[in-house]
């Protein structure tokens, strides 16, 4: 059993600190499990026995600074909440550093567990912005639903064809999500 805050949190603040600071200034290609280790205080044993290898540790710490840090905005309507939530997704996640965290987050995944872990960020941002919108009166879709008909596409298209991938594509996947929702609907 892990206890919070125990000794286990502190190496694993201390390697994730050090891969990102490494990887500011090594750049990531130069990483090696040894190095990461030397700067975090730690053995290389130690990273290798928590992490496995090197792709894992690097798919840790994507995992990690995937996680948003702040509450989705509150506009008052659902079709501003969504739009914008779906605009800075897509800029965090097209964005250089947003593609490397995306790939080293799948890469390190052999179980799935990271990749689950990142939808379940974006379902979490998603709940919040459609409880809102109940709460105000608004017929909302379910968080399901806005994630395979905007978190999905997104991705999809982030992963395997970039090319015209912008806030347009974005928007429009938000106001086809929101029109399904029906007569009396937000769209």
């Amino acid at each position: 059993m892990v206890r919070p805050g125990g000794r286990s949190a502190r190496v694993q603040a201390a390697v994730h600190t050090a891969v990102r600071e490494l990887t500011a200034e090594l750049g990531r290609d130069a990483l090696t499990v040894p190095l990461i280790a030397q700067r975090a205080g730690v053995t290389p044993s130690t990273v290798y026995r928590r992490w496995g290898d090197l792709q894992e540790l690097l798919s840790d710490v994507a995992v990690e600074r995937l996680r948003p840090e702040t509450a989705p905005q509150d506009h008052g309507a659902l079709a501003d909440d969504l739009a914008t939530w779906a605009e800075q997704f897509l800029d965090e996640m097209s964005s250089p550093a947003g593609r490397a965290y995306v790939r080293d987050a799948l890469l390190g995944d052999p179980d799935g567990s990271n990749a689950g872990q990142c939808s379940a960020y974006a379902a979490e941002q998603i709940g919040v912005i459609l409880t809102r919108a109940t709460e105000r009166g608004e017929r909302t879709p379910d968080v399901e639903s806005v994630m395979d008909q905007v978190v999905a596409p997104l991705m999809y298209r982030l992963l395997f064809r970039p090319q015209g991938l912008d806030t347009a594509y974005a928007l429009r996947l938000v106001t086809e999500a929101l029109g399904a929702t029906g007569p009396g609907g937000a769209a």
